[in-house]
């Protein structure tokens, strides 16, 4: 096998990935040696440009704005002329500065199916914003401020086929709405997830929630520890039948774990959906339910190094688990196009955000869902908590 990869990793540097017969341990090349803001989001577009953008809150960035585009948005009031948006240019890696004026801490988003970037919710000035990005050459952010019925943190969005995107939770919101609004009634609702407080405990930990397309058309949905499949058409839960993951770990927000939906087999039929293919869901890492209170008082718990796969439209699922070689909280997975999964960023110890991380994993891990092998690659030299 052999196949190049670029990933964006996080904040200020864009790693070269290079996978083959004889470079299994992958390798690492500094790209960028800053693009002036910390990425707290970034997305890949389909013109291979990538766009990335900070909380606008924290201070000045080391990149600024046309003058013509400097705001009054700095908690002083002073005007503040640095951009704490940026769009990366992978072929030639020039960086242009992009203006983002709400607060995109702890927000969310989705590709559109002409490759628009559709961004919501966040933080103080951004509770309520959506943010639309257009894949085109010197285009950039509009913003509406009221684009959502109700304020969003932490919240999860998903594309739908329909080219809707759906806004799962946040803080607070045990529900869902849809995105971008138009002259349906549907987008003029919120309407009640039960599931959403049903998961939630003392620290929440059912925060930013794993969602996936199912291949009935249902969503199904994580949280904490459970899962449903919702039909979000006639907002009613489809099946609640499936087991709790094992272990005793939290894998949302703030015991953060990661998801992905595994490559589907066509041909495999053995489901409830017909003839449509199984789906399976790879979810790993974590941390003790108890995580985050733990951190707070000055004791940084161990992670999980736990990984779990539930085939989701099976008859009788059931969960099928396994062991990263390191815990990981905080983490990324990515899907890749061989069809492998790529595990990076985040620590071993201790919970995801407000600086309650310890002990950063450096080494990215390649699971192979195939042969369920894991192999543990370079190390980074850069923590990314």
């Amino acid at each position: 096998m052999e196949a190049k990869y670029v990933i964006v990793f996080s904040a200020l540097i864009f790693s070269l990935f290079n996978l083959g017969e004889t470079a299994t341990a992958g390798s690492w090349k500094l790209l960028k040696k800053s693009i002036g803001i910390s990425a707290m989001h970034t997305q890949l577009l389909p013109n291979d440009r990538v766009i990335m953008f900070d909380r606008t809150d924290f201070g000045q960035s080391k990149i600024l704005l046309p003058v013509e585009s400097c705001t009054d948005i700095s908690p002083d009031d002073k005007i503040d002329c640095s951009a704490h948006s940026v769009e990366l240019n992978l072929l030639d890696r020039k960086v242009r500065p992009l203006t983002v004026f709400t607060d995109t801490w702890c927000s969310s988003g989705s590709l559109a199916p002409d490759g628009t970037l559709l961004q919501s919710g966040g933080s103080g000035t951004g509770q309520r914003a959506v943010r639309t990005f257009q894949p085109c050459a010197n285009c950039d952010w509009t913003e509406d401020q009221k684009g959502l019925l109700v304020p969003r943190w932490y919240a999860s969005n998903q594309i739908l086929p329909n080219g809707k995107v759906i806004v799962v939770g946040g803080r607070g919101q045990f529900n869902y709405e849809f995105i971008p609004k138009s002259s349906l009634p549907s987008d003029s609702k919120v309407f009640a997830l039960p599931f959403l407080k049903e998961t939630r405990d003392a620290v929440e930990n059912n925060l930013y929630p794993f969602t996936h397309l199912s291949t009935d058309g249902n969503l199904f949905i994580f949280a904490n520890t459970k899962s449903i499949l919702f039909d979000y058409i006639n907002n009613q839960v489809v099946r609640n039948d499936y087991p709790v993951m094992p272990g005793g770990v939290s894998r949302n927000y703030p015991s953060t774990g990661s998801s992905v939906l595994l490559p589907l087999k066509l041909g495999s039929v053995n489901s409830t959906s017909g003839a449509a293919p199984d789906a399976e869901v790879f979810i790993c890492g974590g941390a003790p339910p108890n995580s985050y209170i733990s951190a707070i008082k000055g004791t940084f718990l161990p992670a999980a190094k736990s990984c779990g796969r539930l085939i989701i439209t099976a008859k009788q699922p059931k969960w099928v688990m396994d062991e990263m070689p390191m815990e990981r909280v905080m983490g990324d997975m990515l899907l890749l196009p061989t069809g492998d999964v790529l595990l990076i960023n985040g620590a071993k110890k201790g919970a995801a955000g407000w600086y309650l991380g310890r002990e950063p994993v450096l080494n990215p891990v390649l699971y192979q869902p195939e042969s369920s092998k894991f192999e543990i690659m370079e190390a980074s030299k850069t923590p990314r908590m």
